[in-house]
C-alpha cells in the first residue's frame, strides 16, 4: 500500500491565484479533509513507552476531572510508577509483533484505508482521508497540520466512538479544536455526530453475532453487549452515554428478533473509587453462570475497533470470571474492525455529513 501522505498529496500541485501578482504565495487546490480520530495507543509496551502514554490520558480531565491539586500528585509519584509495567505485560500479550504496533493501530489504519478507497472511488481528489489519535501517534495536531499544507480548506472530524461520551468524543472535539487554533488559515470544521441508532450501524453489529452464533453447534443463551463504563455520576450530570448504549442493545435486538431474556447491556473497565455505570461486566457474567448459564457470547458495541479492552480484558479477565463462577463455553465475537459491512456503515455515516460541502 501507498504511503498516505504522499498517496494524498500526487498530483496536487501548487500554483499562484488567479489575478494575483506573480510574488503572491502558491497555494494548493482547495479539496476536503476526512480525519477519522480513535482513542490512542502507546509507541511501545516498555515501561517509558507507557509512562508517556498513560501520563498524557490520565492528565486528560474529561477522563479524570478530579481537582489536579489532589490527582497530579497521586498520579506522578505512585500510579505512574506502577501501572506501566502492569499495563505494559497486558499491551504485551496482545500486541502486533509482526508490525510492532498495537492492534488498535493495525486496524485503524487498515479502516482508513478501506474508507480511503471508497471516498477516492467516488470524489476522486477532492477528498483527502487520514486519521489520528486522541493520545500518542499520531497526533491530532500533526494530522490537521498536513491536512491544511495539502489544500484542506475543509475537515470533517470524525471520532470513531458510536456513542458520545465527555471522556471520548467530546475529548477528541477539544483536541481537534486545539490543533485548529494553531492554523493561521483555520479551515471550516464540521464534527460528524454518534452514529449509535444508525441503521447500517446496527445491522453491521447484527451481522457479526449471526456469523458467531452460526459458527456455533449449540447457540450460546445469552448475548452480554458490553460497554466501556464511565462514572455514574456523569449521567446524573448531564452525559447521554448511558441512554446511547441501552438504545444500541434494543436496536440491535430487535434487529436480530430476540426476546429481552436473550440480551443484556453491562458496563466494563471501572477505574477509581467512586461507583460506575452498572451492572458491572465481569460481576454480571459470573451471575449469569451462577444462575445455570453456562453459555454466554459477548460483543463489545461501544468500541470500533479491538484493542486492549477487548481483547485482554474481555477476552481473558471476564472470560476467566465467567467460567471461575461454572460457565463453560465464552464466545467473544470481535469488534466491527475493518469489516466490509462496518466501512460501508462508516462511509455512508461520513458521506451524510458531507452534504453540501461534495455532493
Amino acid at each position: 500500500m501507498l504511503d498516505a501522505k504522499s498517496d494524498q498529496n500526487r498530483d496536487m500541485v501548487a500554483v499562484c491565484p488567479a489575478h494575483a501578482p506573480a510574488d503572491h504565495p502558491k497555494i494548493k487546490p482547495a479539496r476536503v479533509g476526512i480525519l477519522l480520530s480513535n482513542l490512542g495507543t502507546p509507541d511501545g509496551y516498555d515501561y517509558w513507552s507507557m509512562r508517556r502514554y498513560l501520563g498524557e490520558f490520565l492528565s486528560d480531565r474529561r477522563v479524570v476531572d478530579y481537582s489536579p491539586w489532589l490527582w497530579q500528585p497521586l498520579l506522578q509519584l505512585i500510579i505512574l510508577s506502577k501501572r506501566p509495567f502492569s499495563s505494559g505485560a497486558n499491551y504485551k500479550s496482545i500486541w502486533n509483533h509482526e508490525k510492532n504496533e498495537s492492534p488498535l493501530l493495525t486496524i485503524t489504519k487498515d479502516q482508513t484505508a478501506a474508507i480511503r478507497a471508497r471516498m477516492q472511488a467516488r470524489y476522486g481528489d477532492d477528498v483527502m482521508v487520514d486519521f489520528c489519535m486522541r493520545y500518542g501517534n499520531p497526533s491530532t495536531k500533526s494530522k490537521v497540520r498536513e491536512m491544511v499544507e495539502a489544500g484542506c480548506t475543509r475537515i470533517l472530524f470524525f471520532p470513531l466512538y458510536p456513542h458520545y461520551a465527555g471522556a471520548t468524543s467530546a475529548t477528541a472535539n477539544d483536541q481537534f479544536f486545539r490543533a485548529l487554533m494553531q492554523e493561521k488559515w483555520q479551515p471550516i470544521a464540521r464534527v460528524v455526530p454518534p452514529y449509535f441508532d444508525d441503521p447500517t450501524y446496527i445491522d453491521s453489529l447484527a451481522q457479526s453475532v449471526e456469523r458467531a452464533y452460526a459458527a456455533k453447534e449449540t447457540a450460546p443463551e445469552v448475548l452480554v453487549c458490553s460497554y466501556h463504563g464511565v462514572p455514574e455520576r456523569y449521567l446524573r450530570e448531564g452525559d447521554p452515554y448511558h441512554c446511547q448504549c441501552q438504545k444500541t442493545t434494543r436496536l440491535l435486538r430487535e434487529r436480530l428478533g430476540w426476546d429481552k431474556a436473550k440480551i443484556t447491556t453491562t458496563f466494563q473497565s471501572r477505574f477509581g473509587p467512586e461507583e460506575w455505570l452498572k451492572p458491572y461486566t465481569v460481576e454480571e457474567v459470573a451471575r449469569l453462570a451462577k444462575n445455570g448459564i453456562k453459555r454466554i457470547a459477548i460483543c463489545a458495541p461501544a468500541f470500533s475497533a479491538d484493542c486492549i479492552e477487548t481483547l485482554e480484558e474481555i477476552n481473558e479477565e471476564i472470560r476467566e470470571s465467567f467460567l471461575h463462577a461454572g460457565g463453560e463455553e465464552f464466545t467473544y465475537i470481535p469488534c466491527l474492525n475493518e469489516d466490509e459491512a462496518h466501512v460501508t456503515a462508516l462511509s455512508g455515516v461520513i458521506m451524510q455529513n458531507l452534504k453540501g460541502w461534495l455532493d
